[in-house]
């Protein structure tokens, strides 16, 4: 039987820090009822005290969404909790995600501190919480870069005091992908109490990591994975919701299931590229222009005989209408033929061989061929 692994949206918080991509409180509903129907769990709509903007879409997405619980960002500061408590207070289920610094460099560097004083503001910080909400996630800011004996002391105060969630957070996506599975193995090894709470996992990429240590992370036994649409987030991005779910499900053999639509993956990916102005790369990974896209010769004939020869995920299933075959200066006869027909034209192969060479010119020169193309050139061959 698959484990559920719950999944923790922040496109409209972390991944609305993204310089340039702020969104409108009208706007943030729009994106938040998506996530609805796409199936995320969690929706973390903002952090409540940083701005009257950032309070009103708190409240206005608690009214907006039925399903997911929604969730508000507070530092461990009474102040920050208060305003958090307020703008859930809409909310179906409301969840107050608090935290600290937990790494000896924040603890030194930001907080001026010690660790023993992180742990108090730590406790006091959840017992607050917990007076406002039943539901109390805690961060462990920069955990990928905590002491680990340390860090155990932290989750297991915090679980006393009363977090039902223990965010771990690889905030400057620094670890590699089994040391992050060994510090959540650990934590589970170590914490006595880690029953009484669900391990959460928040990884940034500035490695290009972020997908492999979440997945780390879920087979070391996190079961809540903190995402955006299309891996926005501050600097190199957050860990992409797509690439998560999809992994999962390409690999059932890994025993773990999600509550996602995966047919409204594409159409969701688009709706938060176009509303934040944050264009995807034509490369990336499930949701790309070319994610599904074949030019090359010798894999567009493998594909044309088998899909599975170079696809390891069906279109339809994150919402894609189909596989494309793109006709370039790389494409086989194998393709071109197929192209043709697709257009209504069959040519015997002394014909098609020699439309091919004169395909080649047209390539060459203009990068990528379309169907126009393609008709002149298929028109010229029968009118000759």
């Amino acid at each position: 039987m698959s484990q559920r692994v719950y999944i923790f949206d922040t496109t409209l918080r972390d991944g609305e820090q993204v310089p340039g991509c702020q969104l409108t409180t009208e706007e943030k509903i729009v994106v938040a009822q998506h996530l609805e129907k796409l199936g995320v769990d969690v929706i973390e709509a903002g952090f409540p005290v940083s701005s009257p903007g950032d309070f009103r879409s708190v409240v206005e997405i608690s009214k907006a969404v039925q399903e997911p619980t929604v969730c508000a960002l507070s530092r461990a500061v009474q102040a920050d909790i208060d305003a958090a408590a307020e703008a859930l207070q809409y909310a179906k289920r409301g969840r107050i995600h608090t935290g600290i610094g937990s790494s000896d460099i924040h603890i030194q560097h930001k907080f001026n501190t010690t660790r023993e004083k992180i742990i108090e503001r730590a406790i006091d910080a959840t017992k607050y919480a917990r007076t406002k909400v039943e539901d109390v996630e805690f961060y462990c800011e920069d955990a990928g870069r905590a002491d680990l004996v340390f860090l155990a002391q932290l989750v297991e105060a915090v679980i006393g005091a009363g977090a039902t969630v223990v965010n771990i957070p690889d905030t400057t996506g620094y670890c590699l992908p089994e040391e992050y599975g060994a510090k959540i193995r650990f934590i589970y090894e170590n914490v006595k109490n880690i029953h009484k709470a669900t391990i959460s996992i928040h990884c940034h990429n500035d490695l290009g990591l972020a997908t492999a240590n979440s997945l780390a992370g879920i087979r070391e036994g996190a079961r809540q994975v903190e995402v955006t649409m299309n891996g926005i987030g501050e600097r190199a991005g957050n860990t992409s919701l797509e690439e998560v779910v999809m992994a999962l499900k390409v690999h059932k053999e890994l025993g773990f299931e999600t509550g996602i639509h995966t047919p409204l993956i594409y159409p969701t990916s688009q709706m938060v590229s176009k509303m934040m102005r944050m264009p995807i790369q034509a490369n990336k990974a499930i949701v790309g222009r070319n994610a599904f896209a074949h030019s090359s010769g010798i894999h567009q004939d493998g594909f044309l005989k088998h899909t599975l020869n170079y696809e390891i995920m069906n279109p339809h299933d994150v919402g894609v209408d189909k596989s494309d075959i793109v006709l370039t200066a790389r494409s086989g006869r194998h393709a071109l033929k197929h192209r043709l027909e697709l257009l209504g034209f069959t040519f015997d192969k002394p014909v098609l061989d020699d439309l091919y060479k004169r395909f080649l010119d047209v390539a060459d020169v203009k990068k990528e061929v379309n169907d126009k193309d393609l008709v002149e050139l298929a028109r010229s061959t029968v009118a000759a």
